[in-house]
């Protein structure tokens, strides 16, 4: 799993503490008012052909082999694609961190006959938005069009992803912007203590790399290593496919071949290890101020395995769910420990954990932590009750449309991730089935699985829980 579109999935492929270039860069440009408010209203907003599982869901492939996900949708004049390359931040070469993350932010900057200030004016003339980034596993690419412009909107999008320039003037600008990102991080005890967990997880693996690189590694990146890195990921089969609007099967295909098909035909990838997260540890990370964070770790699930949707379900009985969890009931309502709490299961292609996180006054954070820790031991030992297992199913089966089927944009998201997640384009129709077949003992078992493990644990705070008056 690579994002976090799916409810029944993991929590954002983005890792906390990391610096991304959709965080840092202003406009740079001012948008058409009347196509900015069209494109924002109709896709924050529209029912999403009223956010079935139901929708018919085409599996369209071009003449060049070239498949993408379709859902036909003509109530509104509008088309979303959302696409993903496989690879991302772990395919930084050594010494060259940050560079999967510099080069989302030059596609708008420069492609073929058109520099970047051509680019992005020609890129307003058709009332479009396109957006990159670079995740952990994957760099994921999205554009919005109007669709009486999206012949127009199509060819911007091939000479972004056929055909950037990397010009010297644009990578100057934007590698500025991220190094003053990078700076500010290295003022920031919770960055830094992000970082430190990392490493205490992940050892050397590229999940412990800081994805936006550091001073020094974004300075050696230069036009080769940008034209290099591009070639080798963005190909045809590492490419994942998601489409939503006003377009049918037959014009998408042409579509396909016009944006995609002149990549080459195969990625260039680094072989990436798995890694198991190292439990059984505790980090200290002091910091002179009135609130503790604490962090835990305990083992994950995959994706793909058998006894994902029973650990989906205990996970939110534990502490998935905002205000009815066992985490939040005892940390918060019955002890008013902590403002909010929560349990995610959190998965990268190559590792995945169950993290608990939670902050309190620095003075009550060894209390608080050992409630978290009762709580997750009976978990572990008893499981969840009939009760609780029921209303989580309900809740998860009716808020799935709610949460990942609210608007094109977001379609096509779950979409793409569900083509990640290797679910097949019938999952819709499935799920509730799968949710609702879990059993009890299934359930416990999961607990049981993934709870019983020494975990991993990070203290970010005063040391021995003495803060400084303010």
């Amino acid at each position: 799993m690579r994002g976090g579109a799916d409810s029944d999935s993991y929590s954002s492929r983005k890792s906390v503490g990391s610096y991304h270039l959709s965080e840092a860069i202003a406009p740079k440009r001012i948008a058409i008012p009347l196509v900015t408010l069209l494109l924002s209203l109709v896709f924050l907003v529209l029912p999403a052909l009223s956010a079935r599982a139901a929708m018919s869901i085409q599996e369209v492939t071009s003449s060049k082999g070239i498949t993408a996900w379709l859902v036909e949708d003509y109530s509104v004049p509008l088309v979303a694609i959302r696409f993903a390359f496989d690879g991302g931040t772990t395919q930084d070469p050594a010494g060259k961190v940050g560079l999967a993350n510099l080069m989302s932010g030059l596609f708008d900057e420069g492609a073929g006959n058109l520099d970047s200030e051509s680019f992005q004016i020609k890129l307003d003339d058709v009332g479009a938005e396109m957006s990159f980034e670079a995740a952990r596993d994957g760099i994921y690419g999205s554009m919005r069009m109007l669709a009486e412009q999206r012949d127009a909107a199509f060819d911007l999008l091939r000479l972004a992803v056929t055909e950037p320039r990397f010009d010297q003037a644009p990578i100057d600008r934007i590698r500025a912007q991220v190094l003053s990102g990078i700076i500010a991080n290295e003022l920031d005890p919770d960055t830094l203590a992000q970082r430190k967990w990392l490493e205490a997880l992940y050892g050397t693996h590229p999940y412990a790399r800081p994805e936006e690189g550091t001073r020094q590694s974004i300075a050696t990146i230069t036009p080769d290593d940008l034209i290099a890195f591009h070639k080798a990921n963005f190909a045809r089969d590492g490419l994942h496919v998601a489409v939503v609007g006003a377009i049918d099967a037959e014009t998408l295909k042409k579509k396909l071949d016009m944006v995609f098909g002149g990549l080459p035909q195969h990625q260039a990838l680094a072989p990436v290890a798995d890694v198991d997260p190292k439990l059984n540890q505790q980090l200290e990370v002091n910091y002179d101020q009135p609130q503790t964070s604490l962090q835990l770790a305990y083992p994950g699930v995959e994706r793909s395995a058998p006894d994902f949707f029973a650990a989906v379900l205990m996970n939110e009985i534990l502490g998935g769910s905002a205000f009815t969890s066992r985490l939040f009931e005892e940390v918060r309502e019955k002890r008013g420990l902590a403002y909010s709490v929560s349990s995610d299961l959190v998965d990268h292609q190559h590792a995945n954990a169950l993290a608990i996180t939670t902050a309190t006054r620095a003075d009550r954070a060894a209390e608080t932590l050992a409630v978290v820790r009762e709580v997750v031991k009976r978990m572990a030992q008893e499981g969840p009750t009939e009760a609780e297992l029921a209303a989580t199913k309900k809740y998860l089966i009716g808020a799935y449309a709610i949460n990942n089927l609210n608007s094109s944009g977001a379609i096509a998201a779950t979409l793409l991730e569900l083509q990640l997640d290797k679910l097949g384009s019938d999952y819709m129709q499935r799920r509730a089935a799968l949710i609702d077949a879990v059993t009890l003992d299934q359930v416990k078992a999961a607990a049981k699985k993934l709870l019983s493990a020494e975990p991993a644990i990070m203290v970010v705070g005063p040391k021995h829980g003495e803060a400084k008056e303010e």
